[in-house]
């Protein structure tokens, strides 16, 4: 169960003895999340932060009206959650649900200080997780604002190249900015261009 995240705590250069693997094995604890069950929601604080080791999530907000909007899908391997509200412990503007069962190792932001300072070489893997989160926001924002659809659309199949099997096209459109019928012509324009 633990696996997953030793090895990309690893491949981020950070080295563990097996004492630190025990440290960290009694900080995460293990959670199993339904489809559709709420990993965070609208209004509370992000009291953890969630390595998903199965299954797929997303991260959205809803609108005055109803709509959906797709900040970004959080599949294994990845970290699920919203890192402003976990770190300043405010109320979170969004909403982090499972779009299949999933199965997460999640630490307290209190347990998380504990392995700071138990295995000061985990500031180095969560500083690179955040640098690369907030490259990934700008990014996302960049593109938002100066891409085509197309564009877009080609990125988020870079950026999640097996998800697309995953998610529903709705959530992909909702994700583009885009209606689910743009979507679809999108993806016809790129497959004529293939063949």
């Amino acid at each position: 169960m633990f696996d997953l995240l030793i090895e990309n705590i690893r491949r981020r250069d950070v080295k563990l003895t097996p004492r630190h693997i025990d440290t960290i094995k009694s900080l995460f604890v293990h959670k199993k999340l339904r489809k559709h069950q709420y990993i965070l929601q609208e209004g509370e604080i992000a009291t953890h932060d969630n390595f998903l080791i199965k299954g797929l999530a997303k991260m959205y907000r809803v609108d005055e009206k109803g709509q959906e909007h797709v900040l970004r899908f959080t599949p294994e391997e990845w970290w699920a959650g919203d890192l402003a509200s976990f770190l300043s412990q405010q109320p979170t503007i969004y909403n982090v649900d499972c779009v299949e069962d999933t199965e997460v190792l999640r630490i307290s932001a209190k347990d998380l200080e504990v392995l700071f300072n138990k295995i000061p070489e985990m500031n180095k893997y969560f500083r690179l997780l955040y640098q690369r989160s907030i490259i990934s926001y700008s990014n996302r924002l960049t593109s938002n604002l100066s891409k085509s659809a197309s564009e877009r659309y080609s990125e988020f199949i870079q950026q999640y190249p097996l998800i697309e099997q995953r998610v529903p096209n709705h959530l992909i459109a909702s994700y583009l900015g885009i209606t689910p019928q743009s979507l679809s012509r999108i993806r016809r324009l790129q497959t004529k261009r293939k063949v």
